[in-house]
């Protein structure tokens, strides 16, 4: 019979974490606003009612780079869904909140 700590080092081996993170990783998905947007079967004027622009503004929205936590949030919540932010330092990652 093992001890509790025997299979805890078995499970938790820095392998085993690693193998889970990269696996974990391997999920995420990268799109940028557009992408995200059209897989989800909507239209820009859907989105333009939803957050009171434009459509001309909404396309300059989904064409930037670097968007204000706002225009993210409220282009999101469009969408049907949540912003939420995580900061990565020295491979820990931390959800922010509070932003």
């Amino acid at each position: 019979m093992k001890t509790w700590s025997e299979i805890k080092a078995e499970r938790l081996s820095p392998q085993r974490i690693a193998a889970s993170r990269a696996r974990a990783e391997a999920k995420v998905v990268k799109m940028n606003l557009e992408q995200l947007r059209k897989g989800l079967g909507l239209t820009q004027r859907e989105i333009t009612d939803a957050v009171e622009t434009t459509q001309s503004e909404l396309s300059r929205v989904e064409r930037r780079d670097d968007h204000l936590l706002s225009t993210l949030r409220g282009y999101v919540a469009a969408l049907g869904g949540d912003v939420e932010i995580f900061a990565v330092v020295d491979g820990r990652r931390v959800r922010l909140v509070g932003v």
